[in-house]
């Protein structure tokens, strides 16, 4: 899943972003509300995290133009502003969850779990394929029951694939969802990543396959018997 930070604390941001990183997540990060509209008009994000204080404006201005441009995603605040009228303004704004810092990174990832959780609209059951699951709300795969960890790279690859199972995903749309903006996309970084998904799913005996359609993306669906 695509996270957008925006922070404007370098270190700070540094260290959401590792945290995020090592939970499977994807994040984009920026320092400013004119960057933060920016990267919503071109990305689709599930999760947005918010600093108030930013260089040109507050963070609470971007909920509107979030709401508007993405609808379905969450919006967890995090700033330096503890005053409860504070929060109450955050969440009235339309804001999922708000984090005072300094932050206890434990509790910004169960803060973030929850908000997830809470994405509205009726339970989405786990994907199942062969003898893999893909729980989305809890961004788990078992496979016989038993939990996988995988790659952050690989867990978003295989997210956005059973996302759309048994049918063929575009290229573009996998990179969007698997490497940051920021990220050195090579130009074969893709069917790398794929080749080393199916290595993985194979050796758990996962009973998938990801189908390539030549040029245009990839499929994931049972294994043929």
């Amino acid at each position: 899943m695509r996270v957008l930070l925006v922070e404007d604390e370098a270190e700070m941001a540094h260290a959401l972003a590792l945290r995020l990183g090592r939970s499977g997540f994807i994040a984009d990060h920026v320092g400013a509300v004119g960057d933060a509209r920016a990267a919503l008009a071109c990305h689709r994000y599930g999760l947005a995290v918010l600093d108030r204080r930013l260089p040109d404006g507050d963070g609470l201005d971007l909920l509107p133009e979030i709401r508007r441009l993405q609808p379905d995603v969450r919006i967890l605040i995090l700033t330096a502003c503890e005053a409860v009228s504070e929060r109450v303004s955050g969440l009235d704004a339309g804001a999922d969850d708000y984090l005072a810092k300094p932050v206890d990174f434990d509790e910004l990832m169960a803060r973030v779990r929850a908000c997830l959780r809470r994405a509205g609209g009726p339970v989405t059951p786990p994907v199942v394929i062969g003898r893999l699951a893909f729980d989305l709300a809890a961004r788990e795969v078992l496979v016989d029951g038993a939990p996988v960890v995988l790659h952050r790279r690989e867990l978003a690859l295989l997210e956005a694939l059973a996302r759309s199972a048994g049918r063929i995903v575009l290229r573009g749309r996998l990179v969007e969802e698997v490497y940051g903006f920021d990220d050195d996309v090579e130009v074969n970084a893709l069917n790398i990543l794929v080749s080393r998904l199916r290595r993985r799913l194979a050796e758990l005996g996962a009973e998938v396959e990801i189908h390539s359609a030549r040029g245009i993306g990839y499929m994931l669906a049972k294994a043929s018997p």
